[in-house]
């Protein structure tokens, strides 16, 4: 088989297509960096670029006040986009949340302070402050009502430094009198608002938080862009005509149906909850101090509350909002599935920190850890995305995650599992095959594979398939 050259890197190249960077040379050094790293997955920018002259070209890319996190991810934008407008499933799900990538530096300051914490153990005996240094990112991420990730659809970054202050300026001001805009809350409603304009069929998106994005601007927003949310709720809202509360009203609501669930408490034991669902559309109006800005909103309380929930283990309770009515059963099972699905985002994270290793940069400055981070998130999506195809699309064809080169590479390399020759040649066949490469056994009984085996058999893959491109050169000159 004759390997083609622009078979490489063909999904990165789609991925980056969309990207407008001012000068170009940014925009084909980003290219260099992002195929650098997409081959040593989880490896340290040196150690990606293998010299010192690629190294220090990599740095400045980074550091190039021309260059941020928008320009880098502008290109997965559109391809998620895509991805989205080519499904023809409704809804699709935007997951949202925060999480923390914490830092070891001398400097806090050029990175930012993501909490300062009295300690003991100050210099000099008296009493100091114990710094944590890191960035916060916001992410929000489309995934399939089956679990595909399609591609981030916003993402912002901070740190602390900016809402300095503000837990002190709470403790004196009633918080709902204080601009959203001067809350780290504001996230959420600039995510929500960017990703409800990409994907442009606010119809079809149901957005997805925990109790950070229990923010009453949020319902309102989503209510005007004609989007839908689940939220995890954890105020108490006034409802009605503002005599009583959600509370009050869900209390008078029997149970209208069980439901019943696996879970795993801390040994990994696996039991079964049984879950009592309660549900009510509700009028649910904004906090006192702000009912001149938003008006009312009718609301699907849902509660699922574990019935006799054992010992050793945090009993299942879940309150959540929606402004998509529930009116059986079926329906709550549905909504709580969706709400389930907002642990997809977590995974993201996981692959993020744990397998691109965003937290082990030596960077000094906020600004290149941002940038880093931004490239690192579109390798994360790809481990991700390549593990739930193998999930979710496992009868779809290997051309939707594979070149012919590695479809080749793979038959020579991993021997097919007695039987494969009876279903056909599918992509779950091939992935696995990835998988194998890095470790999955792939035993009768064994659980599909997960995302360290990908990412370890995507970078063996990357290894064997540039030797065998240098060896096919070698042989035809």
């Amino acid at each position: 088989m004759e390997p083609r050259d622009e078979e490489i890197g063909s999904w990165l190249e789609r991925e980056v297509a969309g990207c407008q960077f001012k000068d170009v040379r940014h925009g084909k050094r980003f290219v260099t960096l992002l195929t650098q790293l997409s081959e040593q997955i989880g490896g340290s920018i040196p150690f990606a670029c293998q010299d010192w002259a690629a190294t220090k070209a990599a740095y400045r890319f980074l550091s190039n006040a021309r260059v941020d996190e928008e320009k880098i991810l502008a290109g997965h934008f559109l391809c998620t986009r895509e991805r989205f407008a080519a499904t023809n499933e409704s809804p699709v799900l935007v997951l949202h949340d925060t999480t923390e990538f914490s830092y070891h530096r001398d400097d806090p300051e050029s990175v930012g302070i993501l909490q300062k914490l009295a300690s003991p153990y100050a210099k000099g005996g008296g009493p100091g402050h114990h710094i944590t240094c890191g960035i916060l990112m916001h992410s929000s991420l489309v995934v399939t009502t089956d679990g595909l990730p399609l591609g981030l659809a916003a993402i912002k970054f901070w740190s602390r430094d900016k809402f300095h202050g503000a837990n002190a300026l709470k403790r004196s001001i009633n918080p709902t009198r204080i601009p959203i805009e001067q809350k780290e809350s504001y996230r959420w409603l600039e995510n929500v608002k960017q990703s409800t304009a990409l994907l442009a069929e606010p119809e079809r998106i149901v957005h997805i938080g925990d109790r950070e994005s229990d923010i009453y601007e949020l319902f309102s927003i989503a209510h005007q862009a004609g989007t839908h949310f689940l939220l995890r709720t954890c105020v108490d809202r006034l409802a009605g005509e503002g005599d009583h509360t959600i509370a009050d009203e869900m209390r008078e609501v029997h149970v209208k149906g069980l439901h019943r669930v696996e879970v795993r408490d801390k040994k990994g034991t696996v039991n079964e909850a049984v879950l009592e669902l309660r549900y009510r559309r509700i009028r649910v109006l904004a906090p006192v101090a702000k009912q001149k800005m938003y008006p009312p909103l009718m609301l699907t309380v849902l509660h699922a509350i574990e019935r006799n929930p054992p010992k050793g283990r945090e009993p299942i309770d879940w309150k959540l909002v929606t402004d998509l009515p529930i009116r059986s059963r079926k329906e709550a099972i549905e909504k709580l599935n969706w709400y389930a699905m907002r642990w997809k985002i977590e995974t993201f994270h996981k692959i993020l920190k744990s397998g691109c290793k965003a937290e082990d940069v030596k960077l000094r400055t906020a600004d290149r850890l941002v940038n880093l981070i931004a490239i690192l998130c579109l390798l994360s999506w790809r481990v991700f995305w390549i593990t739930m195809l193998n999930r979710t699309r496992p009868e779809g064809a290997p051309y939707m995650a594979l070149t012919p080169t590695e479809i080749y590479l793979l038959d020579q390399l991993v021997s097919d599992p007695p039987g494969a020759t009876l279903t056909g040649n599918q992509l779950s066949l091939y992935l696995t095959k990835v998988a194998r490469l890095g470790g999955y056994l792939a035993r009768a009984k064994d659980p599909p594979p997960g995302n360290t085996v990908m990412w370890r058999g995507m970078t063996r893959l990357t290894d064997i398939q540039l030797g065998f491109i240098l060896g096919t050169k070698l042989v035809g000159n």
